[in-house]
């Protein structure tokens, strides 16, 4: 048996040059099988000493140490991964866990990653390309589709139209071709324009991994369906909470994630300061203060049930969602805006809706004073496994 004696995480900072790295120092003591009594330090457990380098800049890596490491309990660690944090913060994610549903409950497991089509510059297109595919054979618009890039989804913004998927999914080409001898034939004289661009791709296309029956097909998706419906989007790799709201049958890339629901009040969790403080506590991180808001991680995040028999919750229920209703439309109208007085107005208007819900979601999570200063600050470590 082996027990953690000391953590050492230096994030994301240059220790090797040249290189992309997290390194991470782990001490580790062989354990008798005889365990002796607890140690204070720890509800229920050893606790031992993490520290996260914030700079490269000391002369002694022992005295640096010393001076900013902090204890941390055995028993907070679990076998599906790690959030290092100090005992307070320990104390809240489990408050916090304890009150809310995992979202992947929540939403009766419909989190799911966005499409792959193994080669974007064949089913991938820009504006110009569709509107000439379009010209050429107003049919193509029948297998173009809106297309969205983890980059172009922004916080409580309206999706914009700039890119476009062309979607024919596995099995597509032989039930509407009634499995035709010629299916490649069969494309040509049906839509022409979209066979023509895709042509030049073919060698590419038959090679890739993730394609259909044919090589112009996307691979299988048991969900294709839900990303023509309502749904909440998020980019995989962003700093703070990020999602976005769609009802215009936007389809993303596999740098997001979507979640199949209307849920207003949801929407306005996902965006708070605690499901962002929940979110770095159990993601893994990236190089430059990154996240991953990806399905694994999603899925934990704890939403606040309501108890819509209950009057007074159902009217915090309902201000939520009027209130993100509010940010919707600001956002709207921001985004109709070029820089000038009328777009600050709104940009101050959109900082103070989004403060009422914080201030809505922290009662709801019975969040304290102290308890709030800890979410609004950074966490003291971040280290996952």
């Amino acid at each position: 048996t082996q027990r953690i004696e000391e953590i050492i995480d230096f994030g994301d900072l240059p220790v090797f040059e040249a290189a992309t790295t997290y390194p991470c120092i782990v001490r580790i003591r062989k354990e008798p099988r005889t365990i002796p009594p607890l140690a204070k330090g720890g509800k229920g457990g050893f606790s031992f000493p993490a520290t996260r380098v914030g700079t490269l800049n000391f002369e002694n890596l022992v005295a640096y140490v010393k001076e900013n490491s902090f204890p941390v309990a055995r028993v907070s660690l679990d076998d599906k991964g790690w959030a290092l944090v100090d005992e307070q913060s320990q104390a809240l994610l489990n408050k916090l866990m304890a009150i809310g549903t995992p979202l992947g409950e929540y939403v009766k497991g419909k989190i799911y990653r966005g499409v792959l089509t193994g080669l974007n510059e064949a089913f991938v297109i820009d504006e110009r390309t569709r509107q000439r595919l379009v010209t050429e054979d107003p049919k193509s618009a029948e297998l173009i589709k809106p297309f969205l890039a983890g980059r172009d989804i922004k916080r409580y913004e309206p999706p914009e139209k700039g890119r476009y998927l062309i979607l024919m999914p596995k099995g597509w080409t032989r039930e509407n071709s009634h499995n035709a001898r010629n299916a490649w034939g069969w494309l040509k004289d049906k839509y022409p324009a979209v066979a023509n661009h895709l042509q030049p791709f073919s060698d590419k296309a038959q090679k890739r991994y993730d394609k259909g029956e044919y090589w112009w097909e996307l691979r299988t998706c048991d969900y294709y369906a839900e990303f023509k419906e309502p749904k909440i989007i998020v980019p995989c790799i962003v700093k703070n909470a990020s999602y976005a709201f769609d009802t215009d049958g936007f389809y993303s890339n596999d740098k997001t994630s979507i979640i199949a629901t209307d849920d207003l009040y949801l929407l306005g969790i996902l965006n708070s300061r605690i499901s962002d403080y929940v979110m770095h506590s159990i993601s893994s991180t990236k190089q430059g203060g990154y996240f991953e808001y990806k399905p694994m991680y999603l899925a934990q995040l704890p939403i606040r049930t309501i108890d819509f028999s209950n009057p007074a919750e159902k009217s915090i229920h309902d201000k939520i969602v009027y209130l993100v209703e509010i940010m919707l439309e600001l956002h709207k109208k921001k985004a109709a805006l070029p820089l000038s007085a009328e777009r600050e107005k709104i940009e101050r208007e959109i900082r103070i809706t989004d403060e009422k819900i914080d201030e809505i979601v922290y009662g709801l999570y019975e969040v304290t004073q102290r308890e709030r200063k800890m979410i609004e600050k950074p966490l003291p470590f971040r280290c996952n496994s």
